[in-house]
């Protein structure tokens, strides 16, 4: 008679401890929860909030029209609250420590201006593009005139004339003139150093703001440590990164990514990692406003929230990533 297995060796308890042993070798390590703080500016929700890492709402305050925003060094925000006034503000505090609105200009009177790009630049002037008029300034924080260069447009639009403009670590300015579907380089005289045609790839234009429209009104471009741009290519659905002499090197199309649309893209953010923030304006509730993409067009982290934020949700800063600062 054989003597009785003992619990330990038991046939069952071998069979579920090597099941054990084979299953752990397949199991795949959970990647951590991507949490980032972040402020977005919504026209048709007339808001622009901070939002922590929690997803709750840090700040807000109201606006109009907004198609640029700035975090500066030490966390005060250079926005613009309608068409023709920027404010800087402390959020903490709710003060507003500097005014520009450009109808009080006596030179600007009579026209129309609308401003949809200003910069602070690091002498502590403000750089501002005035659309209408058809130029770009740099006024002190007393705002004195300090310089002012007219811009090349086919035909004076104060809705159309720009869009994103950026002052160069060179001097020059890199210009999205939108209707032109243009991004131009401009010297401080108002000569073109360099300019790229954003091109339709053979598709035929279509009206609208949502997905199914279509063009190359491009909102954005910024200057690449390589010394590359990278568009954010508007009703283009679109961000290209292009070299000096115009050779597309790295795209990404409307529907690169699994399960989201882009449709009119608007500001870009290039994180420390590499990563692309994209703002991801009149895609519809279907799809998410803020997307943070990596060089492999995979999607990292993104915001989608149609009770704080709407359609209109057309710039965005990253301000920390997984509880560390940017």
């Amino acid at each position: 008679m054989r003597p009785p297995l003992s619990r330990q060796n038991s046939p069952v308890r071998l069979v579920i401890a090597l099941l054990a042993i084979l299953c752990a070798g397949t199991v795949t390590a959970t990647e951590p929860r991507q949490t980032r703080s972040f402020i977005a500016a919504d026209s048709s929700k007339q808001r622009v909030a901070i939002i922590g890492e929690d997803g709750a709402t840090v700040w807000e305050h109201r606006i109009g029209p907004l198609h640029d925003l700035q975090v500066l060094p030490g966390g005060n925000l250079l926005l613009q609250v309608n068409w023709t006034e920027i404010i800087e503000i402390q959020p903490k505090t709710g003060e507003i420590l500097w005014r520009y609105n450009a109808t009080d200009r006596p030179e600007n009177k009579g026209v129309r201006i609308e401003i949809h790009a200003f910069q602070r630049l690091s002498d502590g002037n403000t750089m501002i593009a005035e659309s209408g008029a058809a130029r770009l300034i740099e006024v002190s924080p007393d705002l004195q005139l300090r310089h002012q260069m007219k811009l090349n447009v086919v035909k004076p639009d104060a809705h159309h004339d720009t869009r994103l403009v950026r002052k160069l670590d060179n001097g020059n300015y890199l210009v999205c003139h939108e209707t032109e579907g243009l991004v131009r380089e401009y010297r401080p005289d108002g000569s073109t150093a360099w300019e790229y045609q954003v091109p339709l790839f053979g598709k035929a234009p279509r009206p609208g703001h949502g997905v199914d429209a279509f063009g190359n009104q491009v909102f954005s471009a910024y200057r690449l440590p390589s010394g590359n741009t990278l568009i954010g290519a508007g009703n283009g659905h679109a961000v290209l990164e292009v070299t000096p002499d115009g050779k597309l090197v790295w795209s990404l199309h409307q529907n690169d990514l699994k399960g989201i649309q882009l449709a009119w893209v608007t500001s870009l953010q290039v994180l420390p990692s590499g990563n692309i923030l994209i703002n991801n304006c009149h895609a519809g509730p279907e799809n998410p406003q803020l997307i943070e993409v990596n060089r492999d067009k995979q999607v990292v982290w993104s915001f989608r929230d149609f009770e704080r934020f709407g359609d209109s949700t057309t710039n965005s800063s990253i301000l920390s990533v997984n509880g560390q600062p940017l």
